[in-house]
């Protein structure tokens, strides 16, 4: 059945136990949605599917992005469960900080692995679903691949490629009856900058972006769901990081003066707190 425009269905979001991905699954759930949750914190995404309605509403699946197979056996589950997939939300993510002296190769690689390589197979095994309904993929960027942000290189760079990512794919797609809608945060309230260089979460490490600075989740997954319903190519979020973007695109010698000022103070810190 091909998705129409605000009507419910059946979503998949990857790195559903908290941020983003949890208040989308939220977003969604709100709007009559069937939700599958995927995430590598099952416990968190047991308890987010209870609350979200349980059995026959939300459906919550182990899945490490990094792990060739894990998301072909979650969709394949959905389908079994839901009969199909309209909309596929390719949100897992972690950042890697540190200038690049700072870190070896296999940093960089793990950086990839999960933000790179994830949403790829996110997309590779929601394809045959997705062409069926006629449905959207979802990939979640971020402004740093826009901008750049000191000490923030291999984050920047594998953002950088989701985006590429979703321009090829969009053309690609367009053919297939299936949206691409990329999405480029700026701050959004997470726990993204809680979790170390080796993707693990921290509880001991403190919100380091002003509370001010911070998009809350719920508003970032209306706007989202918002922007995928009218199947729109992209999607900046924040005021701060439509700002980021437009500086980058048309003064683009005028943002690298300004990050140069700035890459001494903000890259100690961020090499710090790595």
């Amino acid at each position: 059945m091909t998705m129409s425009t605000g009507a419910a269905g059946v979503v998949l979001i990857t790195g559903a136990s908290s941020g983003i991905g949890e208040a989308m699954a939220r977003e969604y759930a709100r709007r009559g949605w069937k939700t599958v949750l995927l995430a590598r914190r099952v416990e968190r995404i047991a308890a987010l599917a209870q609350a979200l309605g349980g059995e026959g509403h939300s459906l919550a699946v182990a899945c490490d992005v990094t792990h060739d197979g894990d998301c072909e056996a979650a969709v394949a589950r959905a389908v079994e469960v839901f009969g199909g997939l309209d909309v596929v939300i390719a949100n897992a993510g972690f950042g890697v900080d540190g200038t690049f002296d700072q870190l070896s190769l296999d940093d960089v690689r793990r950086q990839f692995e999960t933000n790179v390589y994830g949403v790829m197979r996110t997309a590779k095994a929601a394809l045959p679903a997705l062409a069926r309904s006629k449905g959207a993929f979802v990939a979640i960027g971020s402004v740093a691949a826009f901008v750049p942000a000191p000490a923030s290189m291999a984050y920047n760079m594998s953002k950088a490629c989701v985006t590429s990512f979703c321009d090829g794919l969009r053309t690609e797609w367009a053919m297939k009856g299936i949206s691409v809608t990329h999405v480029a945060p700026g701050f959004i309230e997470s726990e993204i900058r809680r979790v170390d260089r080796q993707g693990a979460f921290k509880e001991s490490r403190k919100e380091t972006v002003p509370s001010w600075l911070l998009m809350p989740a719920m508003t970032a997954a209306r706007k989202i769901a918002d922007a995928v319903a009218r199947r729109d190519d992209e999607l900046i979020l924040t005021l701060h990081g439509k700002f980021g973007v437009a500086m980058a695109r048309h003064a683009p010698a005028l943002t690298r003066a300004i990050f140069r000022l700035a890459a001494p103070r903000v890259g100690s810190r961020k090499a710090r707190d790595a």
